[in-house]
């Protein structure tokens, strides 16, 4: 069995040829003005890039991949950690999960982060983007249950990554909400803005020394739509219509705050930066009948929901969103908006707060409108109030996620749209990838990557977009949320089945290897 299993190992990876990569040497590259990376690089080799040159990437560009604390660590309840959301949700209803599964043991990382820092190295990525379980470190939400050994972890996890010459990017939230915090309303609730602030006050206080960049939350449209609105998954709450907007309104006011206490106390010692991941799809319309305003109108219901209020200079929610759900909730008989107002002093608080725009790209949607009247006898939700019909394209090729469809141009698309309406913000791709079964010999993981990278390039050295950086999803195949361990999105291989874990690199490892050697895209 095991000498099988190595001779099918180097038959797949002797199908992509590529040189080994080099050894890292710190190059000192320019970087633009507020960018997230406010250090020096560390790349394989000194890209040769020439103005005018559309075959590299820019020097500045740097490569990273991507994991999330519960998707990984396991250890659910050792040395304090209390539970999240997903925890509890995941054990009171194994039912939700394709395959019955939970993060309990995970990969392991708990134990075994140091496996991951090793793959991170041999395929070369310049920086790690990785959460921080709350539950971990204030199991309660704030100060009163600070368990130290929460800290030493992540400690040991960041000075293992800076001695590899490996950048800390970390995301304070990363889906899984402390349950006590759910308990008192979650992020629905006025109260988490202020919890919310403590854990970041936490975590400059402890980490910022040695981390500069920080994203406060991740896909907030998701957990919130999901999480809030439909219930669908953790933490569970049906409030459609409603929930998602509260919970959406609170997800700015706390990441506003943080970046406002960052300046106040943290910022002219640390020298930082401030980000928030925005998860979103390119749209394309049906036929000819449906006009630049209907894709616009998609994009703002689903992205300009939480960039417009922090990027746009006008500040506040889309008008389109504002009036809309205004006038749906009027035909409710409601005595307010569904969706929470922003008086100009909250506008302003907002406006602004981020350093760069962090976003995870995936796939793309044809879109049209509904041509249905809205109808007040079944209760709202945001799908109702987009008022949109979306569909897929047949000759998109899919993933093993049956949402996932292979659609490159749509990440061009997407940035040419903040370009153009947000003035060209500091972007980074804090997410790209493709799922499948978990095979080491991953050819369609390849080719995604390969035609998603030519389209950021395209974005970046043809139309200028001011693209900084490109992260793997993910770089380790973990837990996928409700889909379980059934669908693998790793560069390298876990075997789930295995105590030990053992983390096998796939042959998209080797690709990336030679896309940081070289700063461009190597034929496959």
């Amino acid at each position: 069995m095991f000498s099988s299993t190595i001779a099918s190992i180097l038959l797949c990876f002797s199908s992509l040829h590529v040189q080994p990569i080099a050894s890292s040497v710190p190059v000192l590259v320019e970087v633009p003005p507020h960018s997230p990376w406010p250090w020096t690089l560390s790349q394989g080799s000194k890209w040769k890039h020439q103005p005018g040159d559309d075959k590299h990437f820019p020097p500045y560009f740097a490569f990273g991949a991507s994991t999330a604390a519960y998707q990984i660590e396991g250890a659910w309840q050792e040395d304090g950690k209390g539970p999240s959301v997903w925890d509890t949700m995941t054990h009171e209803h194994p039912e939700l999960v394709v395959d019955r599964a939970n993060g309990d043991v995970a990969a392991n990382s708990y134990h075994q982060f140091t496996d991951d820092i090793a793959a991170l190295k041999e395929v070369g990525f310049g920086f790690y983007r990785f959460s921080i379980s709350w539950s971990r470190i204030l199991p309660e939400g704030d100060l009163s249950s600070l368990q130290q050994a929460g800290i030493d972890y992540y400690d040991k996890l960041i000075d293992s990554l800076l001695a590899e010459k490996i950048v800390p990017v970390v995301t304070m939230l990363h889906y899984d909400v402390p349950q006590y915090l759910q308990n008192l309303g979650g992020v629905a609730s006025p109260l988490f803005v202020r919890y919310f602030e403590i854990y970041a006050d936490t975590l400059f206080r402890h980490f910022g020394d040695r981390v500069q960049t920080w994203i406060t939350h991740n896909e907030p449209y998701d957990f919130c739509v999901d999480g809030y609105g439909y219930g669908r998954n953790g933490p569970l709450v049906y409030a459609p219509g409603v929930g998602e907007y509260l919970c959406a309104h609170h997800v700015l006011l706390s990441h506003a705050a943080v970046y406002h206490l960052y300046n106040q106390k943290y910022r002219s010692k640390q020298s930082g930066s401030i980000g928030i991941t925005l998860s979103g799809r390119f749209f394309y319309p049906v036929n000819n009948e449906t006009g630049p305003d209907v894709i616009d109108r998609a994009l703002n219901f689903q992205i300009g929901w939480f960039a417009h209020p922090l990027f746009s200079e006008k500040g506040g929610y889309p008008p389109i969103m504002v009036e809309t759900i205004a006038e749906h909730s009027l035909l409710e008989t409601r005595t307010m908006s569904r969706l929470p107002t922003m008086l100009p002093e909250t506008k302003a608080f907002v406006k602004g707060t981020a350093d760069f725009l962090g976003y995870n790209y995936y796939s793309s949607r044809l879109v049209k409108l509904d041509p249905r009247e809205y109808n007040i006898s079944s209760p709202p939700s945001i799908d109702k109030d987009t008022g949109l019909v979306y569909s897929v394209d047949p000759k998109w090729k899919r993933a093993k996620s049956d949402w996932l469809y292979v659609v490159p141009a749509g990440l061009r698309g997407v940035l040419n749209w903040f370009k153009e309406e947000y003035d060209n913000p500091v972007v980074l791709i804090t997410e790209n990838g493709y799922s499948d079964d978990g095979g080491l010999c991953d050819h369609e993981r390849i080719e995604y990557y390969k035609l998603h990278l030519e389209q950021l390039l395209a974005a970046v050295n043809e139309d200028e977009c001011h693209v900084v950086g490109h992260t793997s999803w993910s770089i380790i195949d973990n837990f996928e949320w409700l889909r379980g361990y059934s669908e693998k999105f790793g560069l390298y291989h876990v075997n789930f089945l295995s105590p030990n874990r053992e983390r096998t690199p796939k042959l998209s490892a080797k690709f990336f290897q030679e896309v940081i050697r070289t700063g461009t895209i190597p034929k496959i």
